[in-house]
C-alpha cells in the first residue's frame, strides 16, 4: 500500500547536523544513467532566474564539459546511456528533467512550460525503445519535471512543488510506482526544481542528505529537519552555483568544482567530492545532477556489484 505524505503547517528551526565522532567507511554502488549531448544547446528563451538572453552561450564549450561529465561517470565504473538530441529542444540536455526510472519503470515527464514539453514525448519514446529492463509507463498525467524534482532516498521519493511539479503528480507517482512520497514545498525561485536545492548523497537505510534549509517552506523546513536530522546544511554561497545539484554513487559525489565549501563538508563526512566545470550549462540553470537521469533496473536477486575506491579510479 502507498501512501503521500504531506509537511505539517508547524514551523520549526532547522537544528546543525550532529558531529560524527568518526568518519564513516563509504561504499560505491555502479550506476546507470541517461545523458543527452547539448548539441542544440542555447538559451533563446527565459523560464527560469539562471537564463539571460542577453549572455551568449558556446555551444562547443558546453558539449566539451558535458563530454568530459560523461567521461568522468565512466572512469568511476558508471554505465552511461545516450539518447539522441531534438533539434529545437535546447534544453534536453538537463535529462534529469525528462522522467523518473524506478524497479525498471520509467514514468516521462509533463512540462511547464510549452518550450519543453516536446521532450517529454522524446524521453517516453526513449523509455519505449529501451528494453534492458526498462518498461515505459507513458507520460504522466500531472504536471510532472521527472528527477529534477524527484529524489529517490532510501525508500521514499522526496518531491518537490512550489514551482513546476505539481502535489497531484506527487499522488500519480506514488500510485504508479508504488513508493511513499514525501512533499517539499520549494520557495526561492532560483531553486525552482528539487535537485538545485537538495541531494541525496546516500540512499541506504539511513539515508544522507545535504540541503539549502531558505530554499523551503518552515514546514518542509520542519519535514527535513525531523527526517534528516545529520543532514548536511549547504551554504547560501554553494547552492548559488548549483552546489547541490550533485549526483552521489554512495562515495564519490560529482559535483561543481565551484562548490569549494560543500566539497570540505563532503570530505568531513567521509565521501569523495569529484568537480566537474558545467559552467557553461549553467547559463540555462542546471548543472551535474540536471544533466543526469538514473536508471534504476528492475530488482534482481544476488549479490549487489560495489566499487572500492581502488577499482573505481582504475
Amino acid at each position: 500500500m502507498t501512501a503521500l505524505t504531506t509537511p505539517t503547517t508547524t514551523s520549526a528551526t532547522v537544528p546543525q547536523p550532529a558531529r560524527l565522532e568518526r568518519t564513516p567507511e563509504r561504499t560505491a554502488t555502479p550506476r546507470r544513467f541517461l545523458m543527452c549531448p547539448p548539441t542544440y544547446f542555447d538559451v533563446v528563451y527565459e523560464i527560469n532566474p539562471w537564463m539571460d538572453l542577453g549572455v551568449p552561450v558556446d555551444t562547443g564549450r558546453a558539449l566539451a564539459q558535458w563530454e568530459r561529465l560523461r567521461a568522468t561517470y565512466e572512469a568511476h565504473g558508471h554505465h552511461v546511456e545516450v539518447i539522441d538530441p531534438v533539434p529545437g529542444l535546447p534544453d534536453m540536455v538537463y535529462a534529469a528533467n525528462g522522467g523518473v526510472v524506478l524497479g525498471g519503470r520509467a514514468l516521462a515527464a509533463r512540462f511547464t512550460y510549452p518550450e519543453r514539453r516536446p521532450e517529454g514525448v522524446a524521453y517516453e519514446r526513449w523509455f519505449a525503445a529501451a528494453g534492458d529492463g526498462v518498461v515505459s509507463l507513458g507520460q504522466a498525467a500531472e504536471q510532472n519535471e521527472g528527477e529534477g524534482d524527484l529524489l529517490l532516498a532510501g525508500d521514499v521519493m522526496l518531491a518537490g512543488t512550489g514551482f513546476r511539479t505539481s502535489r497531484a503528480a506527487h499522488a500519480e507517482v506514488a500510485a504508479l510506482l508504488g513508493i511513499e512520497v514525501v512533499t517539499l514545498e520549494l520557495v526561492d525561485p532560483r531553486y525552482y526544481h528539487l535537485d538545485t536545492a537538495l541531494t541525496v548523497l546516500d540512499g541506504g537505510p539511513s539515508p544522507v542528505v545535504a540541503y539549502l534549509p531558505e530554499a523551503f517552506s518552515p514546514a518542509s523546513q520542519a519535514v527535513l529537519a525531523e527526517r534528516y536530522p545529520d543532514a548536511i546544511l549547504a551554504t547560501p554561497e554553494d547552492a548559488a552555483v548549483l552546489g547541490l545539484n550533485a549526483v552521489s554513487d554512495g562515495r564519490h559525489v560529482f559535483l561543481s568544482d565551484r562548490a569549494t565549501g560543500m566539497h570540505a563538508r563532503l570530505r568531513e563526512r567521509g565521501f569523495e567530492p569529484v568537480g566537474i566545470d558545467l559552467s557553461e550549462l549553467l547559463k540555462g540553470g542546471g548543472s551535474v545532477k540536471c544533466c543526469t537521469l538514473e536508471l534504476r533496473p528492475a530488482p534482481t536477486t544476488g549479490t549487489t556489484d560495489v566499487l572500492t575506491s581502488k577499482e573505481a579510479h582504475a
